[in-house]
């Protein structure tokens, strides 16, 4: 009896660290209405893993941030697209957890033939990204202020960190392959995820 009480509390303690991971991975599969939260929220102490076989986006535009968190400040490149699809997206969250060892959330999507993972509004803050890279109709140097000019698609709203003089850049299209990026948050006007997984697994296991 005293066995079961120790191994309640312990699972008790591993939710409190999990949870918030948790919620900050699904926030990603939740429409979110544009600029409702966009730069008004404290992202978490944890960056994630984000790999897809490919996105496409319509309205691409690009420019520098400062992500605000409770661990610190990190500047990001904010990639933003008013349309996007995203085949076979992977997700990862590692977490130590005292006493337990170390457990990873993944989450993946988009994973099915003709079923991609679709966005609207969608932002990412990106601190790293590797990938093959198309654009159509490209302009680099542009003021970060002056993105949206064109198309009506340009900086995020509400956002604080933005130079409006800064550096950016902006394209009708863009096509990513073979995309591997660490991020430290997402945010989308509408997110649809198909064929939606989500698994903790008792290892270090991020996404390939």
């Amino acid at each position: 009896m005293s066995s079961q009480i120790r191994g309640g509390t312990r699972w008790k303690r591993f939710a409190l660290v999990m949870v918030p991971s948790v919620v900050a991975t699904a926030a990603v599969g939740v429409g979110l209405a544009q600029g409702a939260l966009a730069a008004s929220f404290s992202i978490s102490g944890q960056d994630f893993k984000v790999t897809a076989d490919q996105l496409k986006g319509n309205d691409f535009v690009q420019y520098g941030n400062v992500a605000t968190g409770g661990a610190g400040n990190h500047p990001v490149a904010v990639s933003g697209f008013s349309y996007a699809e995203i085949t076979n997206m992977c997700q990862s969250v590692v977490t130590p957890i005292p006493g337990l060892g170390t457990w990873t959330l993944k989450l993946t999507a988009g994973t099915a033939d003709k079923k991609p993972v679709v966005a609207t509004d969608l932002y990412l803050d990106v601190s790293q990204l590797d990938a093959d890279a198309y654009f159509e109709n490209i302009d680099i140097g542009v003021a970060a202020g002056d993105l949206g000019k064109e198309s009506g698609f340009g900086i995020q709203p509400k956002t604080t960190g933005a130079n409006a003089n800064g550096f950016g850049q902006r394209a009708k299209t863009a096509t990513l392959t073979n995309v591997s990026q660490r991020a430290w948050a997402t945010t989308a006007g509408t997110f649809k995820l198909s064929n939606l997984s989500l698994r903790l697994n008792h290892d270090a296991n991020e996404c390939e």
